[in-house]
């Protein structure tokens, strides 16, 4: 029986410690923009094709300067 309400007391404290970590997570703006990081997936991938092709280029122009 003793054990019952240590274990109550442990998940009240556990519980409360959650309780505290997400009301600083609120109050630290952590939920305060839903929508851009589901659109910020296709815009890395698009940003990163670019830069990619862009390296591939300057990467290739360089080997073939090299090469002559």
């Amino acid at each position: 029986m003793n054990i019952l309400v240590v274990l109550i007391i442990v998940s009240l404290i556990v519980a409360s410690g959650f309780l505290i970590a997400f009301i600083w997570a609120v109050r630290s703006g952590q939920y305060d923009d839903a929508s851009t990081p589901s659109y910020r997936m296709l815009w890395d991938d698009a940003t990163t094709k670019k830069e990619s092709k862009k390296s591939n280029q300057s990467t290739n122009h360089k080997q073939q300067s090299n090469g002559n």
